[in-house]
């Protein structure tokens, strides 16, 4: 069972999801709407950069949005030229084209879009112009992935693109139809305000944070949603309602005396797993260092001294930290390259049961992992999407002393 709990407040909305006890995602929206990454626009081409084969596109936003030539092809892969073609003879300055972002804002970069669209449902992914049926890796039966390629396939119609999620894992074929009817009329107002609109403007916009909250993560039979705003719960009742037409997980209305968050205990464990060193159940400890270009993990053994053996102990205290680490790169969102510095292992297998382990628990991210492998130096190099700036961005900044080195410069006290 898994617990979410959100914590509102007029310009803030928080969300922090337990599992076993542990908090594994955290995720925070300033302002109702403030995440641009699934929202439709029809933009204006500013400027197409050969040299780059990209162009950057108004949507009306601060910063123009990025548009790179592979995300104007075909999405089908086998649908696309051999050679690939030049950003302007696909585009010009001044044209109008409806966009989907794929990325929010990033430092001094704006957001990236795609004409690649695709709507989230419950329990299908509708790519309106991709022309083929995927199904999630993560359903692992073969009979049961035949079973949804066949139904993907006779439900679509010619040109249509879906993807069956996990959550669609011996679920109705009804139920699956009628998202997928569903999300065609989603598409089909995109299409028809397109028609009607001047750029720049916005399409469509994704689901609130407690929408997407249960449309992604929610086991409508046995998880708890607990909210502090009677209008919010009242709201994701309705969601539920449109989405399931039928019996779903009961929403909470919280009205304790002590914030949400004290109440079940996320505030505790928020301080605890955005430390820079995050102390492991057995004495070991793991330290997090954020650079622009990467992140650094480091395992250390700490006081945990419980093996048979120097190897042991060794391993030991990696497999712990491996488990750790998955949970608190999800927690934190963290993006791009990871490398994990583990403590030397001397025993082949002890090193692919660490791996195992780690790719094991990254199985449960919702944002795409992959564990590159060791490296010539033993460090282990593993990459996650980057969609948006990491959860910590929202709730901290640099020290005006240091400038974000992590050390106080001595020079600027004199």
């Amino acid at each position: 069972m898994k617990q979410m709990i959100v914590h509102c407040e007029p310009k803030l909305t928080q969300m922090a999801l337990i599992e076993e006890g542990k908090l594994v995602e955290f995720a925070a929206e300033r302002s109702q709407g403030q995440s641009l990454v699934g929202s439709f626009y029809k933009g204006r081409v500013v400027n197409v950069l050969p040299g780059m084969q990209a162009a950057f596109v108004d949507i009306g936003q601060k910063k123009n949005a990025f548009l790179y030539v592979d995300d104007v092809l075909h999405p089908h892969l086998e649908r696309q030229p051999r050679e690939k073609p030049l950003i302007e003879d696909l585009l010009r300055v001044g044209q109008e084209v409806v966009v989907q972002v794929m990325k929010e804002p990033l430092g001094s970069k704006g957001p990236r879009v795609t004409t690649h669209y695709s709507l989230p449902g419950r329990w299908i992914v509708y790519m309106p112009e991709a022309d083929y049926v995927a199904v999630s890796k993560k359903v692992n039966k073969d009979q049961e992935r035949n079973r949804l390629k066949s139904l993907g396939e006779r439900i679509r119609n010619q040109g249509e693109g879906l993807i069956l999620r996990t959550v669609s894992e011996e679920e109705h074929p009804e139920a699956i139809e009628g998202d997928l009817n569903l999300l065609r009329s989603q598409w089909r107002s995109i299409q028809d305000r397109a028609q009607t609109s001047i750029a720049p403007c916005l399409l469509h916009r994704d689901l609130s944070i407690v929408q997407r909250l249960i449309r992604d993560v929610c086991d409508l039979q046995h998880d708890e949603l607990w909210i502090n705003s009677l209008k919010e719960a009242k709201e994701a009742e309705v969601y539920l309602e449109e989405m399931t037409s039928g019996a779903h997980l009961p929403v909470h209305h919280y009205v304790g005396s002590e914030p949400i968050f004290k109440a079940f205990g996320v505030i505790e464990q928020l301080e605890k797993d955005f430390a820079r060193k995050v102390i492991l159940q057995s004495g070991g400890s793991i330290v997090l260092d954020q650079t622009e270009a990467f992140t650094v993990v480091d395992v250390n053994t700490g006081k945990y001294t419980g093996g048979d053996s120097l190897e042991d102990t060794v391993t030991r205290t990696n497999l712990h930290a491996a488990e750790e680490i998955a949970r608190l790169i999800r927690l934190r969102d963290i993006g791009g390259i990871i490398i994990v510095d583990f403590i030397d292992m001397e025993q082949e297998e002890h090193r692919q049961e660490v791996v195992a382990l780690l790719e094991s628990c990254m199985r449960k991210d919702r944002t795409k992992c992959h564990v590159v492998g060791w490296t010539k130096l033993g460090l282990l190099e593993l990459t996650r999407k980057k969609v948006r700036d990491d959860t910590a961005v929202l709730f901290s900044r640099s020290c005006e002393t240091c400038g974000g080195n992590g050390r106080i410069n001595l020079l600027s006290m004199h």
